[in-house]
């Protein structure tokens, strides 16, 4: 799997989670040059706090199109720091 947007690619694996339709991808498999920390955080009932981070590819900012669980509850402790994606970054 691999997480573009404008062109360039975030992050690629093929050892990505799938989680209620979307793709966890590695901390590893992440470019982190293309993502900038954002105060935004929402919680899931089963899964607990997300926080997020703005994807950044030549100037451009997509606000909050990526997340994480740095402190995941248990039923989804698998996915702790994986990152996913939306806000029209493509994930194929």
């Amino acid at each position: 799997m691999k997480a573009t947007w404008r062109g360039t690619t975030i992050a690629e694996s093929d050892q990505t989670i799938v989680v209620e339709g979307n793709h966890y991808f590695p901390p590893v498999s992440v470019d982190r040059s293309h993502l900038a920390s954002s105060a935004t955080h929402t919680t899931c009932g089963w899964k607990g706090e997300a926080s997020y981070y703005d994807v950044v590819v030549d100037g451009a900012m997509n606000k909050d199109a990526a997340w994480f669980y740095p402190d995941p509850k248990l039923a989804a402790a698998n996915i702790k720091n994986y990152v996913a994606f939306w806000k029209g970054v493509e994930v194929a």
